[in-house]
């Protein structure tokens, strides 16, 4: 005979719950003449067990009526119930927004705002992945002033504009939470810590980048910069190239660049018109807006408020420069770096990479405001200091106005043009925040945008490829020539000039952080660490 194992019992409070015994299905038996239920009866061969917890059911406090009175059915009353006072829900929105998501804002003081977004400014390391995370930490882990889905929206909205998405997305939640005075102060302390680390690194470099010290410090930097650069191609290629269509754009985009040098606005404004295409080619109702659930913003927005804010926003974007226009002549370095990054900062899609190769082929090809080398140590000062990446345009216009300062001194000259750069970088970043995020939203679920920005992101991976390789020869070389053949232009590397010190110390960094998850800093550190001691020890291998 097959043994029964009993069921076994757990008491939590009034309730007594009987696990299913291993003999099989329920049976009913009785015992003094009363029914021993479904759910506690054993099987017909082992009675005692069925005894044995109806005995324990009869005496749980849970069953104590149920014996004497049978199972109580409950009995409507004829008393009206009380209905339940309405509550009015707590206000999650700011007045100022005119967004109606229901999403949970904690009343925070400016105060402790203030302090917060400072202590994420000084922590904003490691490019726009890296200060998002930080601030994903602070402001919605750890303060708990905005929900999730809130800051994905909000990083979603971003991520559609051009310009520095970690130092919008600041400006976002800042306007969220205490309206455009908040957006100021967030967007501004995430700018401030940047600005003045550069600026200083730039006077410290104008003075005495000749000294064999600091070459031999950045020529460690560079070898490391290439290894950053090499991955984060890497890691947006696998998100972004996931199609056959998608592959052919980024290749496209780079061949437009580096062998017919392209200019990049309009490498953009073709991928964007081959996505429309596609998507309308191949997807019938492409326009069609998709529900996402959040609301329509502009339904609540006025037309007033907008223009409002666009003639505030264009009158200082642009005061500055027409004024250089007007006092120093269009042809001035001043005129020309305002009216240059102007530009730059309504097309600049895709993130600081994307763009940098724009800017280091205008700034040194077209412009001679500074070498390729200078331009990778630039580029090294804004990945080891705090800020958005995109901060080493102002060492751009430092050396260029340091160059060029007219009747100014060089110094002066070179501070100024700094300033100058980071206002119309900039200042366009907060004009498309406050005067667009109320109407983004209708825009996300638009099919045929959604199409546009895919195609851009796409030829984003080429565009950075192409930086990647420009750097890449300007580095690993020390003679490179260009040469022209009709409209197709190649960079020609001297085989002999190739740097082996440079070339072991950018493998090396790209192995640590792609193989062994190092972080950026301490690469780049060890790298400008190793990279001096062998410059300087070994002179021989820097030339080959």
């Amino acid at each position: 005979m097959s043994r029964c194992w009993p069921a076994t019992a757990r008491t939590t409070g009034r309730w007594t719950r009987w696990s299913r015994p291993a003999c099989g299905a329920w049976t009913s038996l009785s015992r003094n003449g009363r029914s021993c239920p479904r759910r506690y009866a054993a099987t017909a061969r082992s009675p005692t067990a069925c005894r044995t917890r109806w005995f324990a059911w009869t005496r749980s406090p849970r069953s104590s009526s149920r014996r004497r009175h049978g199972r109580r059915r409950r009995v409507p009353s004829s008393r009206p119930r009380p209905r339940p006072r309405r509550k009015t829900p707590a206000r999650t929105e700011p007045a100022h927004s005119g967004i109606g998501v229901n999403d949970e804002l904690k009343p925070v003081s400016p105060g402790e705002a203030t302090r917060a977004w400072a202590r994420v400014a000084a922590l904003s390391f490691g490019g726009p992945a890296g200060q998002i995370a930080v601030m994903h930490r602070v402001i919605v882990e750890e303060k708990g002033w905005v929900s999730d889905s809130r800051f994905m929206h909000a990083l979603n909205y971003c991520m559609v504009l051009p310009g520095p998405e970690a130092q919008q997305l600041a400006t976002y939640l800042g306007w969220l939470l205490h309206g455009w005075r908040g957006g100021l102060v967030a967007g501004g302390l995430f700018i401030l810590p940047g600005f003045v680390s550069i600026l200083l690194l730039s006077v410290l470099y104008a003075g005495f980048h000749e000294a064999p010290a600091v070459q031999a410090l950045f020529f460690g930097i560079k070898a490391a910069v290439l290894a950053v650069i090499a991955q984060a191609i890497f890691r947006l290629g696998r998100k972004a190239l996931r199609t056959g269509p998608q592959v052919i754009l980024a290749a496209a985009a780079f061949i437009a660049l580096f062998f017919f040098a392209v200019p990049f606005p309009w490498v953009i404004l073709g991928a964007a018109i081959a996505g429309v295409w596609m998507a309308r080619s191949f997807t019938p109702d492409a326009g069609a807006a998709v529900q996402s659930g959040q609301g329509r913003p502009a339904d609540r927005v006025s037309g007033w408020r907008t223009a409002r804010v666009l003639s505030v926003g264009l009158a200082l974007w642009m005061a500055p420069v027409l004024a250089l226009w007007v006092a120093l002549g269009p042809e001035d370095v001043f005129t020309r770096l305002g009216l240059f990054f102007s530009k730059m900062a309504v097309v600049s899609f895709g993130g600081a990479y994307s763009v940098l190769a724009y800017v280091a082929q205008e700034a040194v090809q077209t412009h001679g405001w500074l070498s390729p080398g200078e331009m990778l140590d630039g580029l090294g000062m804004a990945e080891t200091t705090p800020g958005p990446l995109i901060q080493v345009v102002q060492f751009v216009g430092f050396m260029g106005g340091y160059r060029d300062a007219g009747d100014l001194s060089p110094m002066l000259g070179g501070v100024l043009a700094s300033v100058l750069v980071t206002w119309v970088t900039f200042v366009p970043s907060f004009l498309w925040i406050f005067m667009g995020a109320p109407y983004i939203e209708t825009l996300r679920g638009n099919r045929t945008l959604q199409a546009a920005l895919a195609a851009v992101t796409a030829a984003v991976v080429g565009v950075m490829l192409n930086l990647a390789a420009w750097f890449s020869v300007h580095v690993l070389f020390a003679h490179v020539d260009t040469r022209s053949f009709g409209p197709l232009q190649l960079v020609v590397p001297e085989p002999a000039s190739v740097q082996w010190l440079a070339l072991v110390l950018a493998a090396g960094a790209f192995l640590a952080m792609a193989r062994f998850r190092a972080g950026m800093l301490p690469v780049i550190g060890v790298s400008a660490v190793l990279g001096a001691g062998a410059y300087l020890a070994l002179p021989g291998l820097v030339t080959g």
